[in-house]
């Protein structure tokens, strides 16, 4: 005798093969993620934590934000609150053994009708903070009725946000749910949660993000290939790419051809020193040397050709060379070298090298490091080369580097006493706070100096400014041998931003505020850091003097490094015309 349950190749009617449960089981399992998602109802704290933080979200940070981006910070502000709100009631709920209250007519009441009204409220005290704001940076303010834009864009936001996170959180207990067949509720809930989290952590690390990565490289090498428009190799034996380089124009790379191919003359110094009333000197040609991602396979060697060409081009022999680290491009602040060669009119050689061609944000996501190894490679191979030669036939050496080029240039010194060490002086313009020195140097100001206005070891080698227009404090000390001078505004968010902004107030928002950022600006715990990111983005809309906008100021700055004599504000006036103008002319052909 025998039945169906002892006949293993046998298969009940009544029961679904293996394929088709596993096949019901996810459909279940998708049909519950997706109600998950549209679930219609909120978490009342949740709700209460997102109206909070959504309209402490529009008060003023570092730069005056546009609707858009508002809208933009006003909807993920508003998905933090309502994620801490409902995280703190399920904490309190599994550590208290407590049950959930129902939600009264009231209660829901009071908060449809609260919400609207605070709403409003914010948007229009923002309107007015943020019109308040722009004069403070050099912008207009934008028109009063774009900010009817700001809570449609929040809710899109917040709306998409809290269906991710519903979907993620769907996810997890499903997997919970799979667990629990094989072990405790408990230990099920929590690997369940990890589960999903590394997974997700796991998809976008290996997948996402490489692909991303793969995908934007291929964009930016496009560009590299390029010429700016109106520019020719050089002639003159003098810059790389010329027909006496060991550098082929064709390897420079988009932003190395427009450094090579541009910049003054000797003539053009010369009239400029003469316009301003510059003491009489013979001026001369200027080196700059260059050397592109595609001129040599790595950053050492790289660096040793730049070097090298510029030895050729005889940069050893003048009486100030520059040391540049670009920025993720490869792009050298031409009004920063331009100024350089005014003031020492022309009795210079600039050294640069590209090191990746993606922009500063996204070399820095993508390898940060790379900027601080090409810095580190380039000095170290000018200053071989250099301390080879007879003191007295050596020139004043200097470094300069602006953005994520000065978190570069600065990897080359251990620290204060090197820099003294080896350099004659340095300009470092608008570092980013990740920057090891410069946080150091912040870290350790002294007493009663403030974050945005530090003294360091009473101004003996590095000093800062918000305006070089003003000696650099202390102005009543000394200032000999070695100068080393950071560039700063209070309203440049990529000086301020670090992650630390979430959970700690910053020093530069608990002292006194900078010259061109609102008094309304206040710390917020976790909306101030999406305040500052957001700022990111806009840190160059400002005009010159303002946020990461810095353009004009080097000729001040180099003219207090380079210790120039009988500097007057109509000398600078002058310098700083001709280098804006350079800057600003369309690219053409090097003599």
């Amino acid at each position: 005798m025998t039945s169906a349950d002892s006949l293993p190749n046998v298969e009940s009617p009544h029961q679904p093969r293996p394929g088709r449960r596993v096949l019901s089981r996810l459909g279940r399992s998708g049909r519950r993620v997706l109600a998950e998602v549209t679930r219609p109802t909120l978490s009342l704290p949740g709700c209460w934590l997102a109206l909070a933080l959504a309209c402490l979200s529009f008060l003023p940070s570092l730069i005056p934000r546009p609707s858009l981006y508002q809208g933009a910070i006003a909807g993920v502000s508003a998905a933090i609150g309502y994620g801490l709100g409902v995280l703190s009631t399920w904490l309190w709920r599994e550590l208290s053994g407590g049950q959930a209250r129902p939600v009264t007519a009231r209660q829901v009441r009071a908060l449809t009708i609260a919400a609207p009204v605070a709403l409003v409220i914010a948007v229009v005290l923002g309107v007015i903070w943020q019109r308040g704001a722009a004069p403070l940076v050099g912008l207009s303010p934008e028109p009063p009725l774009v900010a009817l834009l700001v809570l449609p864009v929040a809710a899109l936001v917040f709306a998409l946000i809290i269906g991710v996170g519903r979907f993620l959180g769907g996810l997890a207990q499903e997997v919970t749910r799979w667990l629990s067949d094989h072990m405790g509720p408990r230990p099920a809930k929590v690997l369940g949660a990890v589960a999903v989290v590394t997974a997700v952590a796991l998809l976008f690390n290996g997948v996402i993000f490489d692909r991303l990565t793969v995908a934007v490289n291929g964009i930016f090498s496009l560009s590299n290939g390029g010429t700016p428009e109106g520019l020719s190799a050089p002639t003159s034996p003098l810059r790389s790419g010329s027909p006496d380089s060991l550098i082929d124009w064709d390897t420079l790379g988009f932003q190395g051809r427009g450094f090579a191919g541009q910049g003054p003359n000797a003539t053009e110094i010369a009239a400029v020193a003469e316009e301003s009333g510059a003491p009489a000197a013979e001026t001369m040609d200027p080196i700059r040397a260059y050397a592109g991602l595609d001129s040599a396979p790595d950053l050492e060697a790289r660096a040793l050709l730049a070097v090298q060409d510029l030895e050729r081009a005889g940069g050893f022999e003048r009486s100030h060379l520059l040391v540049v680290t670009t920025t993720g491009t490869g792009w050298v602040e031409p009004t920063s070298v331009s100024a350089f060669e005014h003031l020492t009119l022309g009795d210079s050689a600039t050294v640069s090298m590209q090191y990746s061609f993606l922009p500063s944000p996204l070399s820095f996501v993508a390898d940060k490091e790379n900027a601080r190894n090409a810095g580190r490679a380039l000095f170290d191979a000018v200053y071989n080369r250099w301390s080879q030669l007879p003191a007295a036939d050596r020139p004043q050496l200097y470094a300069f580097g602006e953005s994520l080029g000065s978190y570069g240039a600065e990897a080359a010194f251990s620290g204060e006493f090197d820099m003294g060490n080896r350099l004659s002086g340095a300009v470092f313009t608008g570092p980013p706070r990740f920057n090891h020195h410069f946080a150091e140097f912040l870290r350790d100001r002294a007493a009663g100096s403030t974050e945005i206005d530090p003294v360091y070891r009473d101004g003996r080698t590095v000093r800062f400014t918000q305006d070089p227009r003003q000696p650099a404090e202390p102005a009543d000390q000394p200032w000999e041998g070695t100068r080393v001078l950071y560039m700063v505004h209070p309203s440049d968010a990529i000086t301020w931003w670090n992650t630390d902004l979430m959970l700690n107030r910053p020093d530069w928002l608990e002292e006194p505020r900078g010259r061109d950022v609102p008094d309304q600006t206040r710390w917020v715990p976790f909306v101030t850091f999406w305040q500052v990111s957001a700022d990111l983005g806009l840190a160059m809309e400002p005009g010159p003097g303002y946020g990461h906008n810095f353009a004009g100021e080097h000729v001040d700055a180099w003219a207090q490094v380079l210790a120039i004599e009988d500097w007057t504000p109509a000398r600078a006036d002058v310098v700083r015309q001709a280098v804006l103008t350079e800057s600003r002319e369309p690219f053409v052909p090097s003599s």
